[in-house]
């Protein structure tokens, strides 16, 4: 009895060690809440708004891994084509715009797999 009640505790502790460890990527949502201050910017060129900046700052800071960073990707993709007018060179020029370095280029020809 005492050897299976030492048993399970190991296995909670394992699990709680291992949990809070697991990360997931970044979501869809949260690339949408950073770039919404960038949308008609992207459509229209002009001013650039100081929250678009801000947004893409927080896009890179907070895209620490592989993972993270090719989720981000994917998801500009995917808002590229859901959102009407984006204009491509507008979109791959933004992140120098904001000063911001990114392992990419901005583009719906981007694999995003390749991302490091």
């Amino acid at each position: 009895m005492a050897a299976a009640l030492k048993l399970v505790c190991a296995l909670l502790l394992c699990m709680l060690v291992v949990e809070p460890m697991a990360t997931t990527a970044i979501s869809c949502g949260y690339v949408a809440k950073q770039i919404s201050g960038c949308i008609k910017y992207l459509q229209n060129g002009g001013f650039l708004p100081p929250n678009c900046c801000m947004g893409i700052r927080a896009l890179n800071n907070g895209a620490k891994t592989t993972r993270d960073r090719r989720s981000v990707c994917r998801c500009l993709q995917n808002a590229a084509r859901t959102i009407p007018g984006i204009k491509r060179n507008l979109a791959v020029g933004l992140p120098k715009k904001c000063g911001v370095k990114i392992p990419y280029k901005i583009s719906p020809s981007t694999n995003c797999n390749r991302v490091k």
